[in-house]
């Protein structure tokens, strides 16, 4: 994965997504859920290169910036939360579908449970 073309392919392999571009800058490409508009992949030129802020669980977002150089603490978002990586070519592309999916996974609708009622 290397072009803002080939994220955008891959995110919307996903169900219930769609593109946007939500600000002056078309810089800024996000991919965001159709239920609840949650961004799942925000996707950028800097620096030469195309980045994507994907969402993480903390534990793995340390992981991912410890096994990869090209994976750094998110730009412009939580830094807990949120990684960069920049498809550099030293990410593979298996690991980088891998957070694009868990980040799918962290900022989709919740599904509601039906209560029961009781007589």
């Amino acid at each position: 994965m290397k072009t803002r073309q080939d994220a955008i392919d891959y995110c919307l392999t996903f169900m219930s997504v769609y593109e946007d571009y939500p600000f002056d800058d078309p810089n800024w490409t996000v991919m965001r859920h159709k239920g609840n508009k949650k961004v799942f992949a925000w996707i950028f030129e800097r620096n030469g290169h195309i980045w994507i802020n994907i969402k993480g669980h903390p534990e793995w977002n340390e992981f991912w910036r410890q096994t990869f150089d090209s994976v750094v603490p998110a730009y412009h978002l939580n830094k807990t939360h949120w990684n960069s990586v920049i498809l550099d070519g030293t990410v593979t592309d298996e690991n980088i579908k891998a957070m694009i999916a868990e980040s799918y996974d962290l900022t989709k609708p919740k599904i509601k449970k039906r209560r029961k009622h009781h007589e």
